[in-house]
């Protein structure tokens, strides 16, 4: 939907790893040799005897397209042009929606993107993201696609907010459906689906959608993101703006931490299994 949006920018994200330790290895007859081989060097140089802690998502690449952006309505001739969405055209992008108070659609992904971000790097995972501030404009849906096929993503999340009758409550999950590109990546992502469905039930506190799609998903053929990929990926519209309810929750922090932090479980399950 068309609509103005502020920018604002959101909370640095720290990071940080543990250091690679090594266990001291101790020979048969140490006991009678009063001998134990010396523990690795660290590449500071330092000694340590601890185990290294090997993170539950180290090794994996997480895609995350945080929708629209939030300056591109101050350029509806760039957003509004039409790219090929591997089934049909459609515009390169949109405005995204906002609540009856201003708030943008734009700001809300932002943010939720940036906590979600932190938390999977916290687990050990590499995140791409297909924008890097809420500053600007673009890029197109089709050029999105690209960057998270292009990272070889293991899983990937498309985070928005739904612009849905006022009168309507919950959260949905857009899935995609068989078009080629994406043939052999429909089954994992309707696994990943299930299981995000059940945490941000569990964690974000988020009903189901009571007008858009069936217990809370949707499969959707009209959409780059899910045209185009080859990873495994879904959409998730958080909650309802245009609902005064559901709009009091999607502002807020708080929720915004708990949002993404359904979504960090439900990848972590999805891609480990617990």
């Amino acid at each position: 939907m068309a609509c103005s949006g502020t920018a604002a920018s959101s909370d640095p994200i720290a990071r940080t790893e543990p250091a690679r330790q090594t266990t001291p290895a101790i020979g048969a007859n140490a006991a009678a040799q009063k001998t134990v081989t010396a523990p690795a060097r660290t590449a500071e140089g330092s000694r340590s005897s601890k185990p290294t802690t090997r993170l539950p998502l180290t090794g994996k690449v997480v895609g995350i397209d945080p929708g629209h952006n939030g300056l591109n309505y101050t350029d509806p001739t760039f957003i509004d042009h039409q790219i090929w969405n591997g089934r049909e055209d459609e515009t390169c992008n949109t405005t995204g929606t906002e609540t009856d108070g201003g708030y943008t659609e734009a700001q809300y992904n932002w943010n939720v993107a940036s906590y979600l971000s932190a938390d999977l790097r916290a687990e050990g995972a590499k995140v791409v993201l297909t924008r890097h501030s809420n500053h600007g404009i673009g890029p197109c849906v089709n050029t999105r696609a690209h960057i998270i096929d292009a990272s070889h993503a293991n899983v990937a999340i498309d985070i928005h907010a739904d612009g849905g009758p006022p009168g309507g409550r919950g959260f949905a999950l857009l899935e995609p459906v068989p078009d080629g590109i994406n043939n052999k990546i429909i089954s994992a992502s309707k696994r990943f689906g299930l299981d995000l469905r059940a945490r941000y039930l569990a964690v974000a506190h988020m009903p189901e959608s009571t007008y858009d799609g069936v217990d809370g998903i949707e499969p959707r053929d009209n959409l780059a993101g899910l045209n185009l990929t080859t990873v495994p990926e879904v959409l998730i519209e958080g909650g309802n703006m245009r609902n005064s309810t559901d709009a009091a929750m999607l502002v807020g922090i708080a929720f915004q931490q708990h949002a993404a932090k359904a979504i960090a479980a439900a990848i972590t399950e999805f891609l480990t299994g617990v």
